[in-house]
């Protein structure tokens, strides 16, 4: 046989996984030490260097790494270096290491920050992304809905890119998650019966739901800091494009603009109060359209009656509530609760 390959073989070791001790910063020799102090805990510097052939030097320096640790406990007037009990010394040392861990990601918002920063001085335009096509904004839209953390806010308006219940189920699982949601609706929005049965589907699983006459765009904002808002028409179909706008002043912008609407919105729904045990069911359905601002033709529709029946209707709510007119009997209604 070849000595030469004996060797060869003889070099190869297979490979081993990494000491668990290596991610609390514990090295094969701190390990070693530990588990001799561990075995013979009386034997002493003089002890553990001789069980581990190494110098009684490097074997201090070990210990006092041990030490800062918190494997072992200091001299006191019992005797030497003692270890501490594993399941205490070890709890520890993963709190330890937990914090630390916790305070790094603490700051990665910080990072982040100074990260957008460079890129807007490096390269502005890779704050901001056009997006061509249907499917492709489906796509990117159902990225940021996954990547959202904290909040969503969105204004709806017509027309629609996709039915309406691949977009329910986006929007469910974020609420799923823990994620807040909240959504201004125009008043054309909730026209369709589908579109206010989507709509107060999502109600239903969390979603805080307002509603105005008109807003100003459709537009997502996902935590504050990514915007996706059209560039053109959805009428214009396979042709249609949409910009996302990463973190930077026109994001804090778009916020701002979604908290004003916000102020201003009507509550798509609300808790009753004592006073809504008198509504029938049907009032409180006429009142919910009320508060959306929906014209009579609509809400007709939506109720089945004619239009005659419902002005009698609303006339009478209008009566109750002392209201001028019927968008301020919607409102009067949803601050009490009744909507």
């Amino acid at each position: 046989m070849d000595s030469r390959a004996s060797v060869s073989a003889s070099d190869e070791t297979p490979a081993t996984s990494p000491s668990p001790w290596a991610a609390a910063g514990v090295s094969d020799f701190d390990e070693a030490l530990y588990h001799a102090i561990l075995h013979q805990p009386e034997a002493g510097i003089t002890g553990w260097s001789r069980l581990l052939g190494a110098s009684p030097p490097r074997v201090r320096r070990a210990c006092a790494r041990l030490l800062r640790l918190g494997l072992i406990q200091a001299p006191d007037s019992t005797g030497g270096l003692r270890p501490v009990d594993p399941r205490i010394a070890v709890r520890a040392l993963i709190r330890k290491r937990e914090s630390e861990s916790d305070l790094l990601a603490a700051t990665a918002d910080d990072m982040a920050k100074i990260y957008a920063a460079g890129l807007l001085r490096a390269e502005p335009s890779s704050l901001v992304e056009v997006v061509r096509g249907e499917s492709a904004n489906a796509a990117r839209l159902e990225e940021l809905y996954a990547r959202a953390e904290h909040e969503v806010c969105l204004f709806d308006s017509p027309p629609y890119l996709a039915p309406l219940t691949p977009q329910l189920d986006l929007q469910s699982e974020v609420l799923r998650r823990g994620v807040a949601y909240r959504t201004v609706y125009s008043v054309t929005s909730l026209e369709s019966p589908d579109l206010l049965a989507y709509a107060e589907g999502m109600v239903a699983l969390g979603e805080q739901a307002r509603v105005l006459p008109t807003v100003p765009m459709k537009l997502l904002v996902v935590d504050g800091r990514t915007a996706m808002l059209p560039l053109t028409s959805a009428d214009v179909g396979p042709a249609y494009c949409a910009v996302i706008v990463r973190h930077s002043a026109l994001t804090d912008a778009l916020q701002t603009l979604f908290e004003t609407f916000w102020q201003q919105g009507t509550p798509l729904s609300g808790t009753p109060d004592d006073g809504a045990e008198e509504l029938s069911a049907a009032d409180r359905r006429l009142i919910g359209l009320l508060a959306a601002g929906m014209k009579d033709e609509a809400i007709a529709r939506h109720l089945g009656v004619s239009l005659r029946t419902l002005r009698r209707r609303v006339s009478d709510l209008q009566l109750r509530l002392a209201a001028a007119g019927r968008f301020q009997a919607g409102v009067r209604a949803a601050q009490r609760g009744w909507a």
